[in-house]
């Protein structure tokens, strides 16, 4: 509940601030979850933590399954046991479930090694994250950023306002200037400025979006008919191959 009075009291502010100033007040969020989702290089060690995490969670039913054999054979065996024994049994079953939560603890805990992997995986993002929300934020005059998937609740957020595609393409273009020549690099930045005009420009990213979508529609067609045209040539082939056998 704070942390939604919170926002109120900074929508209340970003309002006032409007009023009082000529240049209205911009606001702009991220959505974190979408933007590491859509790194390469986390989605790969992400992959690679949830084969951990796979075979840490095969370990624990291991262990859970030896666990429960023993305390079967217990059951089966106590008649014929003496109290020494059944004692001793009892003891090494113990000893194993707390050996057993232990190692479920030391993974899965809450400062378990998954949590702390998951954090060391994420944070270099995170400070990447970090550094294009503010050169977008000193660039294009932006008061208020929020990221809608931190505590902070977000009550409501226009599409316009989410800058999460503009934070990818900054965290990405690093990497693809230094493997671009310079007539490829020319034509990057020229994409580049018109990917920031239509940004800053709803009817643009609409007309854009529209050209997307029939440009996608028209590639279907193409690939369809091509896909149709090398249908009909292994259909002849086909036919041909059974006509010469015969």
């Amino acid at each position: 509940m704070k942390k939604q009075f919170l926002f109120l009291f900074i929508a209340l502010i970003a309002a006032n601030t409007n009023q009082a100033q000529t240049r209205g007040t911009k606001i702009g969020y991220i959505d974190m979850e979408y933007i590491l989702q859509n790194v390469p290089n986390y989605n790969d060690a992400q992959t690679q933590l949830e084969e951990k995490a796979q075979k840490w969670k095969q370990e624990i039913e291991t262990k859970k399954t030896e666990i429960n054999k023993l305390k079967d054979a217990l059951k089966v065996e106590k008649a014929l046991l003496t109290k020494g024994l059944i004692e001793e049994r009892e003891t090494e079953i113990k000893f194993l479930e707390n050996e057993m939560l232990e190692y479920q603890q030391k993974r899965f805990g809450p400062n378990g090694d998954l949590i702390l992997q998951k954090s060391v995986l994420t944070k270099p993002i995170q400070d990447q994250v970090f550094t294009a929300v503010q050169d977008i934020a000193e660039a294009k005059k932006y008061d208020f950023i929020f990221d809608k998937t931190s505590d902070l609740t977000m009550l409501f957020a226009a599409k316009r306002f989410d800058i999460s595609d503009q934070v990818l393409r900054v965290i990405t273009r690093a990497e693809k200037r230094e493997q671009l020549t310079k007539k490829q690099l020319k034509a990057e930045e020229e994409k580049e400025n018109k990917e920031e005009a239509i940004d800053e420009n709803p009817t643009l990213a609409n007309r854009q979006k529209a050209l997307d979508a029939r440009k996608e529609a028209r590639d279907k067609i193409i690939a369809d008919r091509k896909l149709l045209v090398e249908e009909r040539k292994k259909s002849r082939r086909r036919k041909k191959k059974s006509n010469f056998k015969q």
